[in-house]
């Protein structure tokens, strides 16, 4: 099975929020973000996933993802390069 490790980002008055995850079906996921039937602290936001990555093993992506979520220079950088790309 395939797992796949996310990004997705919202914006909201002025102000970008991130959230990291891991999955099995992205589309999927990211639907229920955006219906706010996600985590908690995704609720009442439109998300725009912007970074994944594959993993074939779930323990792999699930240390990925805690990786991910504890790097804040990282995780800031992707969000910052995607920031950049569409303004």
């Amino acid at each position: 099975m395939i797992y796949y490790v996310y990004l997705i980002l919202s914006k909201k008055n002025n102000k970008y929020r991130s959230y990291v995850g891991y999955t099995i079906n992205i589309e999927k996921r990211l639907h229920l973000h955006n219906n706010s039937k996600g985590a908690k602290y995704t609720k009442g936001n439109t998300w725009k996933l912007i970074y994944y990555k594959k993993y074939n093993d779930k323990i792999i992506a699930m240390k990925e993802e805690y990786k991910l979520k504890k790097n804040y220079i990282l995780r800031n950088k992707l969000k910052y390069k995607y920031i950049k790309n569409i303004k």
